[in-house]
């Protein structure tokens, strides 16, 4: 069972340094919060060090690039502090702003990307991948119930409703359709049906 190591103790603090300024979209949480959550869903399936950092960074190349940091400084740092098996896990689970042609993506273009190169992503970015949208879709969910007003937590997403709910239901599929057989996968499925399920329930209470 994965519990406390220097490694993981200095991914956060890595993680926690390159996000620092960072929040969670449409709330107050710092955004370290999400990768903390992710390493703790990982450790719960007694996944190993170096899947649980990258769990930990998995964010820090996508979002963290800004005033002297370039993606590929970023990806040097993480390479040199936590092995090429830890940057690489992380680069399969990140999503590309351009394409094999160097041609600039949208947003549901670089969904559909992400989707595709998990055919070539190993388990442990699949791991990764798993539990990142676990802990997301938990967290607009948990978000859902707290509020009188649903559209102020889907707003937050430049796909809207449908889009973030076809999204996590989308990762699961491709998950299964690959033959990901992690046991985490039972849970992303409760958590996009439970989406799902939400959304169905408060169409229902707004239609009257």
């Amino acid at each position: 069972m994965t519990g406390y190591s220097d490694r993981i103790n200095h991914a956060l603090a890595f993680a926690a340094k390159h996000h620092d300024r960072q929040v969670r979209k449409g709330t107050h949480l710092p955004y370290i919060t999400h990768p903390a959550n992710v390493a703790i869903i990982l450790a719960r399936y007694g996944q190993p060090d170096n899947v649980v950092v990258a769990g930990i960074l998995h964010d820090v190349v996508e979002d963290c690039v800004r005033g002297n940091w370039s993606r590929e400084m970023l990806e040097e740092r993480i390479g040199e502090k936590f092995g090429a098996d830890v940057l690489e896990t992380v680069l399969m689970v990140t999503h590309r702003n351009v394409d094999d042609d160097g041609n600039e993506m949208d947003k549901e273009e670089r969904n559909a990307d992400y989707l595709v190169r998990l055919a070539q992503a190993s388990d442990a970015a699949r791991w990764v991948c798993a539990a990142d949208k676990i802990h997301n879709a938990s967290s607009i969910l948990a978000d859902l119930r707290r509020t009188i007003d649903p559209e102020s937590v889907w707003g937050r997403f430049s796909v809207g409703k449908e889009g973030t709910i076809r999204w996590y239901r989308a990762v699961h599929d491709r998950l299964r359709a690959l033959q990901f057989a992690g046991e985490i996968l039972g849970e992303l499925r409760e958590v996009a049906e439970a989406l799902e399920q939400y959304s169905d329930i408060g169409a229902g209470q707004s239609g009257g």
